[in-house]
């Protein structure tokens, strides 16, 4: 075959995948074209798949599975790739994106970085390129934190928007992530948050002090049965807690987090006056 690229499927989760990818499909006595006859993708994004140069998504995974039967089977590609999602995502972390996308209600508290259903493509980008740099996840698991921002987004734009409560602590504004560009976008578009209608944005200035109830992020979804649910999360794992009962005190304290962090004007106020700064 010309101009067959070797793969090596020790390189990364998704080397593995594209390896799988080919490995099935030659089973088969597939070509790629045969392959893409029972797909909805073309042979080059097939072959882009195969050789890692595009993240396979669950859709493709989906379809795939389909075509070579394997939608039930142990070694499904919808099954391989909540395995790579879940590498670059913290435990509990992906099962909670699933109830925030049906969630009525969405309350979030953020420390130091902006939190993700709010950051730009950019801020975004900044964030996970810093953590390659620094060793703490692969250039893959990057790619795929940026796609989790963007689908995470993405879910939330439907017929019936859901409430979304931000409270942010006075870090997130304070800290620079990339260029000046970057932060000048990102409070931008913090701005423009605050205007929608389904939104509320509030800023917990450091003067907070020890009135602050939490010292960590924190989501708390109301789903539309009413039921509650909470994630929290430290820098190496995540917590989903399914107990609407255990979940009140983490609503209340949520509660008291609003009335004494800024009204929605003065936090606008704040990073306007931040943007303002910015080179």
């Amino acid at each position: 075959m010309v101009n067959r690229k070797e793969l090596n499927p020790e390189g990364s989760p998704r080397a593995a995948y594209g390896a799988h990818l080919r490995r099935m499909r030659e089973g088969r006595g597939w070509s790629q074209e045969d392959l893409a006859g029972h797909t909805e993708y073309s042979s080059q994004h097939i072959s882009a798949v195969e050789t890692s140069r595009k993240p396979p998504t669950l859709r493709f995974s989906r379809q795939v599975d389909r075509a070579f039967g394997l939608a039930s089977a142990g070694e499904s590609f919808e099954g391989e790739w909540r395995e790579i999602r879940q590498g670059s995502l913290l435990e509990g972390f992906p099962e909670m994106l699933v109830y925030e996308a049906r969630a009525a209600e969405i309350r979030l508290y953020e420390v130091g970085v902006i939190p993700g259903l709010l950051q730009t493509p950019a801020y975004a980008s900044a964030l996970a390129e810093g953590a390659v740099k620094r060793g703490a996840i692969t250039a893959d698991q990057a790619r795929e934190r940026i796609q989790s921002v963007q689908e995470r987004q993405a879910s939330l734009s439907r017929t019936f928007s859901p409430l979304i409560i931000v409270v942010l602590d006075e870090s997130c504004l304070l800290r620079p992530v990339g260029e000046a560009a970057v932060m000048d976008e990102q409070f931008r578009h913090l701005i423009g948050f605050a205007e929608l209608p389904n939104t509320v944005l509030q800023v917990a200035p450091f003067t907070m002090g020890a009135r602050r109830p939490f010292d960590l992020p924190i989501t708390v979804l109301t789903l539309s049965d009413r039921s509650l649910m909470s994630y929290a999360e430290s820098a190496q794992r995540g917590h989903l807690d399914r107990e609407s009962t255990s979940v009140l005190p983490t609503l209340m304290a949520y509660h008291q987090l609003q009335a004494e962090a800024l009204s929605q004007a003065a936090s606008v106020a704040m990073i306007e006056q931040l943007r303002r700064g910015t080179p």
